[in-house]
């Protein structure tokens, strides 16, 4: 393997160690259309008219120096709409003081080059924030003496601007002075001078509030402040540019306990989980900590402006803690759902809460039975999410969101999972730091997408070539050319791959065994259910149960042949280990499993039907799930004791046990159709003829009422310590094993299909990350024009062995399939629009949830 990209990853680590975890006090990205109003508040020393100036310098001189090339100012490198106001404010600014006449002229230049073409991509939709801001810091433009000039139908587009902002404020009229939800919801404009006068007692009290500021918004209280003087909107000031001397960000003061939250969730989102694994480990002890100690009082509802903030940070810190093993009451972020006035206050501020019920929804994936205030969250969150219709979003966060909705997150591998984050951080750079939107900053860290990009591919490259290794032990084995069933050599790598990239090594032999068994198990079942005579199978099983092959021929001895290599393999990296022979161990396993087909076949062949009890005995050894996990515990956990190889006293750990059976039952829901007209019974169809009133839905909402209390049980297994005596790895292993089930059963029974599973193989092993989304700029919320010119060069794609792949994937169509993206199970229908990441979005959530974040 090529150690410079290894020795490149293992760099970026310790540069992104000492920046993100040593620099204690390292601020938000730099908000120009912030700087931009403290840049225009005058000295307050005004008797000397020769001390008349800027009150802030730094300000005015952060204007002057970092004006991009193509003429604008804003937070990006690529023009988007957001920056038309913060170009107009560094204008003003510098006008107002009579300094840099070159810039202005520049920024004019700009302002008229693509003004109209920002307006026109964004007409359908234009930013709440924008919509509110634009058209009067254009006044203020004109006022301080710009020439704006409108070409090319802009002043019909500028007319739609005002006009929805005269429909917002008329909307959302401020009716109550002790109502502060209108004031929230505009504190990002100048809005409150034009609407309060400077005497109005409202504006007083917020001025007069904690900190002195305008809801932590910069550019909010530099306009209070020059409108009424208040000596604590000063001093709020005055703190920010003593803080961030450079410039200021779009909110401030942030709090610094979810900005690490923030950190950590990008971090694991991205797959780098475990190269900072310690520093992890001491953040969220410190947060489960203060959360202990603090034991804050969730049912103060008056401060409805801080809300969203606080309802983020506990889902978030809920969901972080519970994974990595934190008791953690559920009270933690579910205390909303007992405040009715603070859910119809969330429905009523619908944009302000998108990104807030996203990540209560993600919360919610890790419920434990009993736990009824998740259910009450998940439901309200979803229902927000997806029936809302007053709201607009960046398009790659609506695809972030749709994918949440519709794929659950017990069916999907972790490596897919990754690559959707890391796509996001490369989109999010293009995001307005403005609330409802404002915690996406803290995502924005190039050299961590960098390190996450490096880290995707470099595993890729890892997973090419063990998948070599294996085709060819496929082919060694005679199990590609066997002549019958599901040849899934690459579909075994790739799940057992793409589930388990957080907490596997880059070398791990680990993958090997497990695809090595998915291999054999697949290519032995389909033998038993399609291929043999019940003779035939009798033998095999018999020689199964003595070990021995003597009386085998043809694809019997196959199968025997390479399990035979298989166990021997196992056990002998076990021994070298160890120094103890596991063999009989593991040979039990595969006799019970052999021994369970052999029934099956029976049951399906002759009249002789089982009880749904007895079946479901023998349908969890039969589905394999425990040999996957058992085999692979084995030589990945070094401290496992030998006994939970086996069942024991007749039975598997309970953890196990549930596995078992809830893998069995996801495949009984999905396939019962299929397997009745072959003339197999499952425990769905069991169900159906143990009650013949019913109908066929009944019995699958029986089963899955059965999966959803065993998966909630099964999560508490692996996540919370105190139910068995397993190391984290092996039950995260368990967890996996779950996760490839579910993706396979989730709609459909994937693994017997030809091609559906073809685009996350290849965006998960072949499709480099790099560059990728640059090229094609999918996911920019504003598509700059071709007039634009965007400055970051496009880089050209890694090109994809196409050759070598469709050899690898048996598919002579696969030339077609490159540029398409992943094709999530569980989703129906056609295409019906271009989404931001490249997958498919068949079955995604309706078409309100389109214009459903702002």
């Amino acid at each position: 393997m090529d150690s410079l990209p290894l020795s490149s990853i293992e760099s970026l680590v310790i540069d992104i160690k000492k920046d993100l975890f040593s620099n204690k006090d390292k601020v938000a990205k730099t908000s120009a259309y912030d700087t931009a109003w403290l840049a225009m508040i005058p000295n307050n020393n005004q008797e000397n008219e020769d001390n008349y100036g800027p009150m802030f310098e730094s300000c005015v001189n952060w204007i002057l120096n970092n004006q991009n090339e193509l003429g604008f100012w804003g937070e990006f490198n690529v023009p988007t709409i957001d920056c038309l106001p913060s170009t107009l404010a560094c204008m003003v600014a510098l006008k107002k003081w009579g300094v840099g006449e070159s810039q202005i002229e520049k920024g004019l230049k700009f302002i008229h080059a693509n003004m109209d073409t920002l307006l026109k991509e964004n007409a359908q939709c234009f930013p709440h924030s924008f919509t509110i801001v634009f058209p009067t810091i254009l006044q203020l433009a004109k006022a301080q003496g710009l020439e704006i000039i409108f070409i090319n139908g802009s002043n019909r587009l500028l007319s739609d601007v005002f006009m929805k902002k005269k429909s917002i404020l008329e909307s959302e009229k401020l009716n109550d002075q002790s109502d502060l939800a209108y004031l929230e919801k505009l504190s990002q404009s100048d809005i409150y001078i034009n609407c309060v006068n400077k005497d109005d007692e409202i504006l007083k009290q917020l001025c007069e509030e904690k900190n002195g500021s305008f809801f932590q918004s910069p550019s909010a209280t530099a306009q209070a402040f020059m409108a009424t003087g208040n000596e604590k909107c000063l001093q709020y000031l005055m703190s920010i540019v003593q803080k961030c001397p450079n410039g200021v960000p779009s909110r401030y003061p942030m709090d610094e306990e979810l900005k690490v939250l923030c950190m950590v969730d990008n971090i694991q989102r991205m797959g780098l989980g475990k190269q900072f694994e310690k520093e992890i480990g001491q953040i969220l002890d410190q947060v489960y900590k203060n959360y202990q100690v603090n034991n804050l009082d969730n049912n103060n509802d008056k401060e409805t402006s801080y809300l969203p903030e606080k309802l983020f940070k506990d889902s978030l810190a809920f969901r972080l803690l519970r994974l990595q093993g934190y008791k953690i009451n559920e009270g933690i972020f579910c205390w909303f759902v007992h405040q009715p006035q603070i859910m119809e206050y969330i429905e009523k501020n619908q944009e302000f809460f998108a990104y807030v019920m996203y990540n209560v929804y993600r919360a919610t994936d890790l419920m434990f039975n009993g736990e009824s205030d998740i259910e009450k969250a998940r439901s309200f969150s979803r229902n927000f999410l997806v029936n809302n219709d007053n709201l607009s979003v960046l398009p790659s966060l609506q695809n972030v969101i749709e994918h949440e909705l519709n794929v659950p997150w017990f069916a999907r591998l972790e490596h897919l999972d990754h690559r959707l984050w890391i796509e996001f951080n490369q989109s999010i750079s293009l995001c307005d730091g403005k609330s409802p939107f404002y915690w996406l900053s803290y995502l924005q860290n190039d050299k961590l997408t960098q390190l996450a990009v490096q880290n995707y591919e470099y595993r890729q490259s890892i997973y090419r070539n063990e998948l070599e290794d294996l085709k060819r032990w496929s082919k060694d084995k005679g199990l590609v050319d066997i002549g019958f069933g599901r040849e899934k050599t690459t579909y075994s790598y790739f799940a057992s791959a793409a589930s388990s990239s957080s907490f596997l090594p880059y070398e791990s032999f680990l993958r090997m065994v497990v695809a090595k068994c998915s291999i054999v198990i697949t290519v032995a079942d389909d033998f038993y259910d399609e291929e043999a005579s019940l003779s035939e199978l009798q033998i095999l099983t018999e020689a199964i149960q003595r070990w021995d092959a003597k009386t085998l021929d043809g694809p019997s001895k196959i199968i025997f042949e390479a399990l035979d290599d298989l166990v021997c393999d196992v056990a002998n990296m076990y021994h070298l280990q160890h120094k103890i022979d596991i063999t009989p161990q593991l040979q039990h396993m595969w006799k019970e499993t052999f021994h369970s087909w052999m029934m099956e076949s029976l049951w399906s062949r002759t009249s002789n039907l089982p009880c749904m009890d007895e079946y479901l005995e023998v349908g969890m050894i039969s589905i394999g799930a425990h040999i996957l996990v058992l085999h692979a515990a084995a030589l990945g956990c070094p401290t496992l004791p030998i006994e939970m190889l086996g069942p024991i006293n007749g039975k598997y750990e309970n953890i196990t046990r549930l596995l078992m059976a809830t893998t069995r039952l996801l495949n009984d829901i999905q396939s019962y159709q299929k397997e009745r007209e072959v003339g197999k019974m499952n425990y769905t169809l069991l169900h159906f003829k143990e009650n013949p009133n019913g109908q066929i839905e009944d019995s699958i909402d029986f089963v899955k009422g059965i999966v959803g209390n065993k998966k909630k049980e099964f999560l508490e297994n692996v996540l919370m310590d105190g139910f068995n005596e397993m190391p984290r790895t092996m039950k995260l292993l368990h967890l996996s094993c779950l996760n490839v089930f579910h993706m396979f059963f989730n709609s459909c029974n994937l693994f017997d299909t030809k091609a559906a599973i073809l685009e996350d193989i290849m965006r998960a092993i072949y499709i480099p990350l790099s560059q990728e989304e640059e090229q094609t700029s999918p996911m920019m919320p504003q598509q700059p024009s071709k007039t634009l010119q965007p400055m970051v060069q496009e880089k050209k794609m890694k090109k994809v062995e196409i050759a070598k792949v469709n050899a690898c994937l048996n598919e002579k169509n696969l030339k077609k399939q490159v540029g398409i993206g992943i094709s999530f199970v569980g989703r129906q229908g056609p295409k019906s629009y271009n989404n931001s990441f490249g997958w498919s979005n068949k079955g995604f959530a309706s078409q309100k949830l389109r214009l459903c974040f702002m």
